[in-house]
């Protein structure tokens, strides 16, 4: 990771909530034993502030988009340095928490915010973006037709569009968001040699648009035994990676998405996260609608934090191969193996 990024992330993240902590990395034996494998390490990103690993992305995309449009650093622009008429309105569209994360960095900023959420968003994810003072436009639509409304106001002169998808594989905005998450993976290094004297064997990661997986892709895969340990998780309904990784490309998922695993919902993935799972040898898996919501339960039941479906995605996709001779072999699991998996947000009681 950009090592002047990462300074002026932690630097942020202090002048945003006080301090800078990595989230917990634990492990969990009971699932290791369940599934026949050696170890079982969970990335709790539920401690991260708003209780979900999206603040990194959002937060990072957000203020150094303001910094270039102020003409000054991330700490001027947070230090009251840069008067906030001067300031661009903040536009993106979520499923919730990347919206979130867009209306806290631009309030903390002086700046103001237009989220666009489907219809179908959680009414509570919306009153937390309008708490931060910030717009929420409806769409009557998927989170794929929110992201086409944001990019049509931003195109229309509106405000500066802070998306974590596009179509453009060179979109600067979105390697930023990928660049905020990687802090997770520059954490989990140093986390790994502590724990594990190493690292993980198989990384099994959630997707929505996929920039997480290629964020953990570039930080990760070059520490793995073989290629193709990367798996990358997503619910049957809306498979977009799964799907950009057969086409060697984005391309648009037909059907309504519907998922209980709601920030996966997802039906095109980032043109700029495909061409790095593709170099690192990605490969997909698909997961129920009963295996999503029954790894909820599973990972608490193990000792493991409260989540959410779309949080519990991984260990989904992890039990699911676990489980069945035939994907064990394909992918390389036996009684050695060690498996990273991240729980990405927390459930909603216990969010920030």
């Amino acid at each position: 990771m950009n090592e002047s990024l990462l300074h002026d992330l932690m630097a942020a993240s202090t002048l945003l909530w006080g301090s800078y902590q990595p989230t917990r990395l634990i492990e969990l034996p009971a699932l290791a034993q369940r599934a026949g494998v050696g170890r079982v390490l969970v990335k709790v990103e539920g401690g991260r502030p708003f209780g979900n690993f999206k603040v990194l992305g959002g937060m990072t995309a957000s203020l150094c988009a303001l910094a270039r449009a102020a003409g000054a650093s991330i700490e001027e622009l947070l230090s009251g340095q840069t008067p906030h008429k001067s300031l661009p309105r903040l536009i993106c569209a979520s499923d919730g928490n990347h919206g979130l994360a867009v209306a806290a960095a631009a309030r903390r900023a002086g700046a103001s915010a237009s989220v666009y959420l489907p219809k179908s968003a959680s009414r509570v994810r919306a009153e937390r973006i309008q708490a931060r003072d910030a717009e929420v436009v409806w769409i009557d639509g998927t989170y794929d037709d929110a992201v086409d409304e944001a990019a049509g106001a931003a195109s229309r002169g509106e405000g500066l569009l802070i998306s974590d998808t596009s179509a453009d594989p060179d979109d600067l905005i979105v390697h930023d968001v990928m660049a905020g998450y990687a802090l997770l993976t520059t954490e989990l290094v140093a986390q790994c040699q502590e724990i594990l004297a190493g690292y993980p064997t198989h990384l099994f990661v959630q997707a929505g648009v996929g920039g997480l997986a290629a964020a953990m892709a570039d930080g990760l895969c070059d520490y793995l035994e073989s290629p193709g340990r990367l798996i990358v998780v997503e619910p049957a309904s809306a498979a977009c990676v799964g799907h950009a990784l057969a086409m060697g490309q984005p391309e648009r998922l037909a059907g309504d998405l519907h998922t209980c695993a709601e920030m996966l919902a997802c039906g095109l993935a980032s043109a700029s996260a495909v061409p790095i799972l593709l170099k690192h040898q990605a490969r997909s898996v698909e997961v129920s609608e009963e295996q999503l919501q029954g790894a909820v339960d599973t990972l608490r039941d193990a000792g493991g934090p409260a989540t959410t479906p779309s949080g519990a995605a991984g260990l989904a996709g992890f039990l699911h191969v676990a489980m069945e001779p035939k994907l064990r072999l394909a992918h390389g699991l036996d009684a050695n193996s060690v498996v990273l998996l991240v729980a990405t947000e927390a459930s909603p009681e216990l969010r920030l």
